[in-house]
């Protein structure tokens, strides 16, 4: 067989293993977390008026757009202003925080509910995602996906972390989340699309629920 017909076989054999671990674990967590996914939505609409869930416009595999799904943690219908300024903010290597674990991360956003707070800071909200894994939009690894206007900022090389599906978690949510800068947490993206095996997805997901309980980088 030529060499490039088993690198090929190969590519599509990984592939394949990857989704079968997405759409396992993606049922799995639905089935078992169905009590909690419940709660919170009570929680968050009897905390302030709007949705429960709201979709928001992000960047998937080859920059394809798709309809992200998360738990609300702002104030219904807020404007994105604030957080574009932040963006803006960090490529300017601006901190948004004087908190030393989160140097990087908005933690003093009026737009946040009381809730919403809470959810952010054990990660609750992003849940909903196991619906986008699902549906084969996201993977349980890989890197986050950006919102349309951050890709102003992107440089070239940055693209390539597109090649493969954005992720729930990844190499900088269990390295360090909001103490790095966009810039490290764009090549250690880059560095995963362009080497990621089952095995470091397995190690990653592994190592998601000690730093989700840690907390840090993550107020």
């Amino acid at each position: 067989m030529p060499p490039h017909e088993t690198t090929r076989r190969r590519a599509i054999a990984r592939e394949f293993g990857k989704r079968a671990l997405d759409v396992a674990i993606s049922v799995l967590a639905i089935v078992l977390l169905a009590p909690v996914l419940m709660m919170v939505s009570i929680a968050i609409r009897l905390d302030s008026p709007g949705p429960a869930v709201f979709r928001q416009r992000r960047i998937g595999r080859d920059e394809k757009p798709f309809n992200c799904f998360k738990f609300r943690t702002l104030r219904h219908n807020a404007h994105d202003s604030i957080h574009r300024e932040a963006i803006r903010r960090l490529w300017a290597k601006e901190p948004l925080s004087d908190d030393p674990d989160a140097p990087y991360k908005l933690t003093d956003d009026s737009r946040i509910t009381r809730v919403g707070r809470r959810l952010r800071r054990t990660s609750l909200d992003e849940l909903p995602q196991l619906v986008n894994v699902l549906r084969g939009e996201m993977s349980i690894v890989g890197p986050r996906p950006a919102i349309p206007y951050e890709l102003e900022y992107f440089r070239d090389w940055h693209h390539k972390r597109h090649v493969v599906r954005p992720g729930m978690t990844g190499i900088w949510q269990v390295r360090g989340r909001g103490r790095l800068g966009p810039d490290v947490m764009l090549e250690m993206d880059v560095e995963y699309a362009m080497n990621w095996t089952l095995w470091i997805d397995l190690k990653l997901i592994a190592l998601t629920f000690p730093a989700v309980l840690r907390r840090r980088g993550a107020r």
